[in-house]
């Protein structure tokens, strides 16, 4: 077994959670750091996010009305997507950029693949 960035262990060749097929001990890393801002800022929106599901798991223990779970689900979905252009942006300024510059032009297939996912 091998193991992820995320620290899940994975077959050799597995596909992992990510997405990516992976081969064994390979895994991507981001060349370029997020700053302690940038990190502080997708925290803060991941754990609001979280907040917004347990809120729905409390809003089914309290046999609350479909129609308000609904606009939970919603404003959850949004803030996901929103969550996704942050990191696919940052990922198109730095990851890419770095890769292309280095010679790896098969990188633009990689981000056109993300930018699919994201839809």
């Amino acid at each position: 077994m091998a193991e992820n960035m995320c620290g899940t262990s994975v077959a050799c060749g597995a596909s992992v959670a990510c997405g990516a097929n992976v081969a064994c001990g390979e895994c991507h890393r981001k060349r370029t750091p997020r700053s302690e801002a940038e990190l502080r800022q997708l925290k803060n929106r991941l754990n609001r996010m979280i907040g917004q599901m347990n809120g729905i798991g409390k809003m089914l223990d309290e046999n609350r009305y479909c129609g308000d779970i609904l606009i939970q689900i919603a404003a959850i979905e949004k803030a996901l997507q929103a969550f996704g252009y942050i990191v696919l942006k940052d990922h198109m300024e730095t990851c890419v950029v770095e890769e292309i510059q280095s010679g790896n032009t098969a990188i633009v297939d990689e981000a056109l693949e993300l930018v699919k996912k994201l839809k």
